[in-house]
């Protein structure tokens, strides 16, 4: 059992924001020596300053080699590349690097659930995290959703399950970190600016079972060729679920009229609220996890007769004079705007654009054959056009942005029609967050009415 008296006694912390600071605080919390290097933080930041109080060497404003001065460990924001100087250097001087969620092996030893995977992670820990709170489990959530996952692991109690979901930069940066059950959803090639190459992406996703044993289980997509070769060797007993197979007597999958986890029939698939092939990978997957961790069916039915969506994952915003919006901002690859395109039967006037990291977009081309016209804007603009006139689209219009993409694209929509934001783009050309660029849309579209 670690705890972090075994931890080493100088850090430095590569990077603030959420789980830097969180890493930082729980840290000096136990007496480390800490330093904290940032290049766009401010001594007048709230949390630089509490930093401070808790004894922290503050470095801000750029790298110098020099923080590495005595260092045992590095903990780095998990989106500084593994090209950065520092993480550089500290690799030359074998020092190790890791991410803030390695603390939590550190900080607690009850159950963890892990979700990792290219798309539907929010969505998949939300429904996983509801089934098991209806069920009275008693679970914390935490993670790239948003909660720094030292803050929660810090206070988890006896009776708590941790909801982890994390991302492939959290996961490069693990030692021991290790999930009683992990969830991996699916495999496409994304971020492979941060990663360098496919391999080393799925070798980071694939870190999530890496430290499991006989006494865990390993969710994982068995109509994912990538996922089903990797995990032949995993040591934890191995639930697979599948929307194409049948796995009554291995894990969760559907006939296309019920959904069923092993034998047992869970819910007709009419019953469910959430659209689109790609939300049925990920019930089944929830399902798996909460059923594996004391769910009843009962507490699944209730969550998925009556969840949604999660916000600016293909969240319903409303019907403007009888056009349907929906919001799906965090669609920041080709993979995620393809499965929201394939979630509809209705004519669609899709809005997409946003950060160019060098990728083509003719993956899309077979999915656009109902939508009637396309609005692009930011760096991929030139890029999206192609494509869409390549697919024979009548209507593209170039937007400055969100906000003015929702108004033309309302223009070209009739009655009936789906109004769609899905950007197949992060959005850090123009926007700060997806999360941001996906209020800017909706506060437009109610300005349509």
């Amino acid at each position: 059992m670690q705890n972090l008296e075994q931890f080493p006694e100088q850090i430095l912390v590569l990077g603030l924001a959420r789980s830097g600071t969180a890493a930082a605080k729980v840290l000096l919390e136990n007496g480390k020596d800490v330093t904290v290097n940032d290049q766009a933080a401010s001594f007048n930041d709230a949390s630089v300053q509490e930093l401070q109080k808790l004894g922290a060497h503050i470095v801000l404003g750029s790298h110098p080699l020099s923080v590495l001065e005595g260092i045992e460990v590095v903990v780095k924001n998990p989106g500084i590349r593994y090209d950065h100087p520092i993480v550089v250097e500290a690799f030359h001087r074998n020092i190790p690097v890791i991410t803030e969620v390695e603390l939590v092996s550190y900080l607690t030893q009850q159950p963890i659930i892990g979700i990792t995977g290219s798309n539907g992670k929010t969505t998949t820990t939300t429904l996983i995290t509801e089934m098991l709170r209806q069920s009275d489990c008693h679970v914390r959530l935490a993670g790239n959703i948003g909660i720094a996952a030292t803050d929660v692991a810090q206070s988890v109690q006896e009776d708590e399950k941790m909801v982890i979901e994390l991302s492939s930069f959290q996961l490069q940066g693990i030692a021991a970190f290790r999930p009683s059950t992990a969830v991996l959803l699916n495999i496409y090639e994304a971020h492979l600016d941060y990663h360098g190459d496919l391999e080393s992406y799925v070798d980071a996703k694939c870190n999530i079972f890496k430290n499991q044993d006989a006494h865990d289980y390993l969710i994982y997509n068995a109509d994912d060729t990538i996922l089903s070769q990797r995990v032949v060797h995993a040591k934890a007993k191995k639930i697979p679920f599948s929307v194409t197979k049948r796995l009554d007597q291995e894990g969760a999958w559907t006939d296309g009229t019920y959904v069923y986890f092993l034998n047992e029939a869970i819910i007709p698939i009419t019953d469910i609220v959430l659209v689109g092939k790609h939300n049925l990978e990920n019930i089944l997957a929830a399902i798996a996890a909460a059923k594996l961790n004391g769910a009843s069916n009962e507490s699944i039915q209730r969550v998925l007769r009556t969840f949604s969506g999660v916000k600016h994952r293909l969240e319903f915003v409303g019907t403007f004079q009888g056009r349907y919006v929906y919001n799906d901002s965090k669609a920041t690859n080709t993979l995620a705007t393809q499965k929201a395109l394939d979630s509809f039967k209705k004519e669609i006037v899709l809005l997409a654009g946003g950060l160019d990291r060098g990728n083509e977009f003719d993956e899309l081309i077979p999915h656009l054959k109902n939508v009637k016209a396309m609005v692009v804007f930011g760096e991929t603009a030139a890029k999206l056009e192609r494509v869409g006139r390549e697919a024979g689209i009548p209507v593209i219009e170039h937007a400055d942005g969100v906000d003015d993409a929702a108004t033309t694209g309302f223009s070209f929509t009739n009655e009936g029609d789906i109004l769609l934001l899905s950007p197949a783009c992060a959005s850090w050309d123009q926007y700060k967050t997806f999360e941001e660029r996906g209020d800017i849309f909706v506060q437009a579209v109610h300005t349509l009415n």
